[in-house]
């Protein structure tokens, strides 16, 4: 690959992260108006979110498998297109029904991307470091853009028009690709992909206990990130009583924070060890939930929000982490592995929220996500009382 092309193929698989992430992040400035629209509950709107990060979940680890036996290309591809008719299914649905299926294959679609696209950067770059965190920037400028223009186009023409108009953001990424990226070679294409499945040597690596303990750590926090990234602008409009615009606005400065500080935390991690950082990370965010629940006012909200987007940038220290702990042939499908275990997990977040403010309100669905992060600390402590290593 000459430098030129090396830097297309970054810039075209972080344009593709950026159009999965909007068909995902879409959704949730807008869930009071589809709650209205189909008279549901809190708890279905959860489970459809569930659904959504659970099929994303399911795909991390066989999407490099398909990778591997197809081309990244064709894969990659298949995740840009598969987003943009999943979000015209959502933006069409007639029915609750279809509308909970359509999230499901927004997910499942959408999650195709990621761990191929990496894999594709890694292959174009002597040194991956900074074009993989070039890549995972298209995910927090879609949180950054994404809540405005929905709640903007939501007010003005309906939600519909709004789920509509990020399916176009999909095909104008997939015209891009398809035109700018050449195609690439399946490096095994004769690899049967059922011997890719086999229980035993995934359960040796999931069994480590250094891998058990940081899956643990991602759980819970995954747990948090998940009922934020699902139900944060609700909370803050119905909670805090704030527009749907502002609550749209200050959605996108959590993301815009989460983009931007992660970069510290990973550097927090590298200087004063990957504990360390997570637990800063995990106080942070514990003390920007207990603002936005007990503290009245724009300034505490903003603040609030500032250091929940610092906290949920604990990735930086847990991925490299993970990282540690596996070996340097295992890497392409360890992470893989624990990527689909612990978000599978994780999922729930939606799910248990939406039903945590359908029975009790959202201040003690919100209070939830503290009693995990708590846990998370608990952990944290434990393992350095008793000098694991880990």
């Amino acid at each position: 690959m000459s430098w030129r092309y090396r830097h297309t193929v970054l810039a075209h698989c972080t344009l593709a992260f950026f159009a999965t992430m909007v068909g995902r992040v879409a959704i949730s400035p807008i869930v009071p108006s589809i709650t209205n629209e189909f008279t549901v509950s809190n708890t279905l709107i959860g489970a459809s979110l569930t659904g959504m990060w659970l099929s994303y979940a399911l795909v991390q680890y066989p999407s490099g498998i398909l990778a591997t036996r197809y081309g990244e290309r064709r894969i990659i591809l298949v995740s840009i297109g598969g987003t943009g008719i999943a979000c015209l299914v959502l933006a069409t649905a007639p029915r609750f029904e279809v509308f909970f299926a359509g999230t499901v294959l927004l997910g499942a679609v959408a999650g195709l991307h990621f761990s191929v696209a990496t894999a594709m950067i890694t292959r174009a770059f002597d040194r991956i470091g900074t074009p993989i965190a070039i890549h995972n920037a298209g995910g927090p400028i879609a949180g950054l853009c994404t809540p405005i223009a929905v709640s903007w186009i939501a007010v003005r023409y309906g939600w519909r028009p709004a789920i509509a108009a990020t399916a176009l953001v999909a095909a104008v990424v997939f015209v891009l690709f398809a035109g700018n990226v050449r195609k690439t070679e399946p490096r095994r294409p004769e690899m049967s992909i059922t011997e890719r499945f086999q229980i035993r040597p995934l359960l040796a690596v999931l069994s480590r206990p250094a891998i058990a303990f940081t899956s643990a750590i991602a759980v819970l926090a995954e747990f948090v990130w998940t009922g934020l990234i699902s139900f944060l602008p609700t909370f803050l409009i119905v909670y805090r009583e704030y527009s749907s615009t502002d609550a749209g606005v200050l959605f996108a400065v959590y993301f815009l924070t989460l983009g931007i500080l992660q970069i510290g935390v990973g550097s927090l991690s590298d200087r004063y060890g990957r504990n360390a950082a997570t637990g800063t990370c995990m106080i942070a965010a514990i003390a920007g939930l207990a603002i936005l629940l007990a503290v009245p006012g724009i300034a505490a909200a903003v603040t609030g929000i500032v250091l929940l987007g610092f906290g949920m940038g604990w990735g930086a220290s847990v991925f490299p982490q993970f990282m540690d702990h596996l070996s340097e042939p295992e890497r392409e499908t360890g992470f893989g592995l624990v990527r689909t275990v612990y978000l599978v997990i994780a999922s729930s977040g939606s799910l248990a929220l939406g039903a945590l403010a359908d029975q009790f309100g959202w201040g003690v669905s919100f209070g939830t996500l503290i009693v995990s992060l708590v846990v998370v600390c608990a952990l944290l402590l434990g393992n350095w009382l008793r000098g694991t290593g880990y």
